[in-house]
């Protein structure tokens, strides 16, 4: 098969570069897309998935009734990739190998604001009409056409206003316009002869790359983009960086640095009970795919037991797929009351629950149930799977032809149409969910096994987005995981791990770059620890460690175990850098040796204190006791973070006082409650509404919990100076449950909250005498009859949502008060409730 599709030269060529990455410790992924089907290239080592074992339909891939070449799309770590493509380029020759060019486009929302600015409108008026255009739903942006249909914003405004018609005319017009031009994320050209004798090439700036001298640095792409290079018959190939895979070997390096012993990802057992525990409960924060806040709750739901169910929440989580995973829940739940619309879907869709998920699964559906031939079904998929829904409605009648003919009920084939119109949103083909799977399964076991190893490997990787350090390290202070601030006696350049705590990278300290971590560590290891601030700027090259960088180093705490206090050693900092440029620019003059006469000085005996040739003494630093406000705003500063202490674990008592609610709290409450919350503002986003007026969103801390608070134009004036990042405020408002498990408040009052240390200690010891609060209560009505497995269900769903309070069962006349193991926390509770069997209500 693989000689009569000319597909021979490709897999080689594949084989050939992925052996190269893997025999060069290149971190490779297990594969992506339709290859991971495939038995030769799962044999040939260049993908990780067992096709077999996995029932992923590998017939899919070397198909010689395809219509179209498959391709291999390879994941490489992001610091590999450029090594591999190096490797390419200079084995099939530099003039033969070129990345491809992509062109950039207008979309409605850049259109509308360009066509307003061209016309000579204000840039609200653009803006405001930009505002109308809805977000784009898993990169696709919607086109003019569907923002303009009946019900719209947009439409309504164009029917209105006539200079939002004139813009919104000229706009039209520039919708697809090519914008601007960059090499593509992935796609490299390779030929069997120079690439100009076959399509124009040009150089062009990468812009995510500076070399080491700090030059620009430039690549040869095609002039055409990706589809015209396919179609004039040049092999493309992808060629992909994967952060995950860096985060994973950093993970691995860690835990051999810190247990000698390293895992082996290939020899994974894939049935870990500790990660399928983690996942179960949403605790995926920093596992690959499942981050967000929706597929944690997808997690909740499903809660996995086994790898199937991690790919297929890979490909549940996809606009046209999501509808479904309440279904999956239930039916994997309670398999015995899955019903199928026509029992030959059955073999088909039994192993996901009777949901039509993958790709692989329409295309088997369009050839049993609507007769489709083997290239008819393959186009079917390529359809859905590339978007194209034009394409698909050329298919239609055919479908509906095909399913009548062998017998199938019409609301069967209407259903079957839907789902695949719904896939066009975004599908997977079965392969691509195991490999992503994967990535997930071993992201989340090192999570669930190697805890304080993956967090530190996973705020290393993102140490360039500086706020994402914080949010990770907080996320750690949540896992119990303690993480040291930086030390230049101790730290790395990343995160590392000992004795179970994170020692903060000095990369992640602000103002001090990598060449000027790279000269501590030198000096550090050429003359031992550091011993004083003196003895710090003496040891250090300070061509590459300037002033600014020094003083991010003691405002962060990076110099706190020389003995020293933060202020004092900012006091006489500029002397310290000082002496030690002298004494640098002295030593490259040679003009240090007269001083060194040995241990006793050098002049016949005495000490180095008689010796009035001896190196002068540094008068000790000033022992200045540190402001915690002032240390706290410095760690701010250079980290991003409060690391010592944090403002609001001081003045919780105080604000526990002022609170009727704390923010964890919030998901308790019903719609449109009112209530008064408290702690310091997080993240402070300004805005404007679709109307011009002014908006804010806010998120807001209190250490237990974290909420979204939105302040609207009616509060919005009266409030706006009193919220900004870092106060602490006291905030009354109302909730708002949007969407099922999220949760906001939308603000009517803000209160400064600035509390005395008078207040904070009669507030701890008010709540250190008062008894403890009365144990709080959730009933449930359960209807008259309910599935023997009842309790044991409940019992599993209250086993991820612990929490303080009592859990009443009212059947009927009766009252069931459940004992300790049905404690729970209701604020998640809530949500996952519904996917009980018996279908039971929380009725307080």
């Amino acid at each position: 098969v693989i000689i009569k599709m000319g597909f021979a030269a490709y897999f080689l060529i594949v084989w050939d570069f992925v052996k190269y990455a893997k025999d060069n410790g290149i971190a490779v992924g297990p594969g992506r897309g339709s290859a991971a089907g495939s038995i030769v290239a799962y044999t040939l080592n260049i993908t990780d998935v067992d096709p077999l074992r996995y029932n992923l339909l590998f017939e899919r891939f070397l198909n010689a009734e395809r219509v179209s070449m498959p391709d291999i799309d390879i994941d490489f770590s992001v610091k590999g990739r450029e090594r591999v493509i190096r490797y390419v380029s200079q084995k099939y020759g530099a003039g033969s190998v070129a990345q491809i060019i992509t062109f950039g486009r207008m979309f409605p929302r850049a259109a509308t604001r360009d066509a307003a600015r061209v016309l000579g409108f204000d840039y609200g008026a653009g803006d405001r009409l930009a505002k109308m255009i809805p977000d784009p739903i898993m990169g696709r942006a919607p086109s003019f056409d569907e923002c303009l249909q009946p019900g719209e914003e947009l439409a309504k405004a164009y029917a209105e206003d006539p200079e939002a018609k004139r813009i919104i005319d000229v706009a039209k017009g520039l919708e697809g316009v090519v914008r601007n031009a960059s090499i593509h994320a992935a796609a490299v050209v390779i030929a069997d002869r120079p690439l100009t004798d076959i399509v124009p090439l040009q150089l062009a700036e990468d812009r995510g790359v500076v070399t080491e001298d700090g030059q620009r640095s430039y690549r040869t792409v095609t002039q055409y983009s990706m589809k015209p290079v396919e179609e004039l018959g040049l092999l493309k190939m992808d060629f992909l960086g994967l952060r995950n895979l860096d985060v994973i070997e950093s993970a691995l390096d860690i835990i051999g640095r810190s247990t000698g012993e390293r895992p082996d990802m290939d020899k994974l057992p894939l049935d870990d009970r500790r990660t399928y525990e983690m996942l179960a409960r949403g605790d995926s924060i920093g596992v690959f795919q499942f981050e967000s806040d929706g597929m944690r709750e997808a997690l909740r739901k499903v809660r996995p037991t086994e790898f199937e169910d991690l790919a297929a929440l890979n490909a549940l989580y996809r606009p046209g797929a999501m509808r479904y995973i309440d279904t999956y829940a239930r039916n994997k739940r309670n398999p015995e009351a899955v019903q199928y619309l026509d029992q030959r879907l059955r073999p088909i869709t039994e192993d996901t629950y009777s949901v039509i998920l993958y790709q692989e699964q329409s295309m088997r559906i369009a050839k049993e149930i609507a007769g489709f031939s083997g290239p008819q079904a393959d186009n079917l998929r390529k359809a859905i799977g590339k978007k194209d829904r034009a394409k698909m409605a050329t298919m239609r009648d055919a479908f509906f032809e095909g399913a009548r003919a062998t017998g199938t009920a019409e609301n069967v084939i209407q259903e079957l149409w839907s789902v695949n119109e719904a896939a066009a949103d975004y599908s997977f083909n079965k392969s691509h969910a195991a490999c992503y799977g994967l990535i997930s399964y071993r992201t989340a076991w090192l999570k669930a096994n190697y805890p304080s190893e993956y967090m530190a490997a996973l705020i290393s990787s993102v140490m360039s987005t500086k706020d994402k350090v914080p949010f990770f390290v907080s996320k750690c202070e949540e896992m119990g995981i303690d993480v040291l601030p930086p030390d230049v006696n101790h730290s790395e350049h990343d995160f590392v791990v000992v004795d179970g705590k994170i020692r903060f990278g000095l990369d992640a300290v602000k103002n001090v770059g990598a060449a000027a971590v790279d000269k501590v560590i030198e000096a550090r290891e050429e003359g031992g620890p550091f011993s004083s601030i003196w003895d710090f700027c003496e040891r250090v090259d300070c061509r590459a460690v300037n002033k600014k960088a020094i003083e991010s180093l003691v405002k962060c705490g990076a110099l706190d175990s020389t003995g020293a206090t933060r202020t004092g050693m900012l006091d006489i900092l500029p002397s310290a850098q000082a002496a030690g440029q002298k004494t640098q620019q002295d030593a490259l003059l040679g003009q240090g040796s007269i001083f060194d006469f040995g241990d006793d000085g050098g002049l016949g005996g005495g000490s180095a204190a008689d010796n009035p040739f001896a190196a002068p003494q540094h008068p000790p630093v000033p022992r200045i006791e540190d402001d915690p406000k002032e240390r706290n705003a410095m760690e701010k500063e250079t980290l991003g973070l409060f690391l010592s202490s944090h403002p609001l674990k001081e003045a919780r008592p105080a604000l526990r006082a002022k609170v009727d609610c704390s923010l964890s709290e919030l998901g308790e409450k019903k719609d449109g409650d009112w209530v008064t919350v408290g702690g310091m503002i997080a993240e402070c986003k300004r805005i404007r509404t679709k109307k011009g007026d002014p908006m804010m969103f806010a998120t807001l801390d209190d250490l237990e919990g974290q909420c979204e608070i939105l302040v609207f134009n009616s509060a919005y004036a009266s409030n706006e100076g009193k919220l900004d990042v870092d106060k602490l405020v006291i905030v009354r408002g109302r909730v708002d449950h949007k969407e099922q498990g999220e949760t906001k408040l939308v603000v009517q009052d803000v209160e400064a909250f600035e509390p005395s240390a008078e207040e904070i200690e009669e507030a701890r010891e008010i709540a250190a005498n008062a008894p403890p609060p009365p144990l709080r209560r959730l009933t449930l009505s359960v209807p008259g009859t309910v599935p023997a497995s009842f309790l044991e269900d409940l019992r599993e769903l209250v086993s991820h949502h612990p929490g303080d309070h009592e859990l009443e069962l009212r059947v009927g006349p009766r009252r069931l008060l459940l004992g300790e193991d049905y404690r729970v926390s209701p604020s998640r509770f809530r949500a996952d409730l519904a996917s009980l069997p018996g279908a039971p209500e929380l009725v307080s």
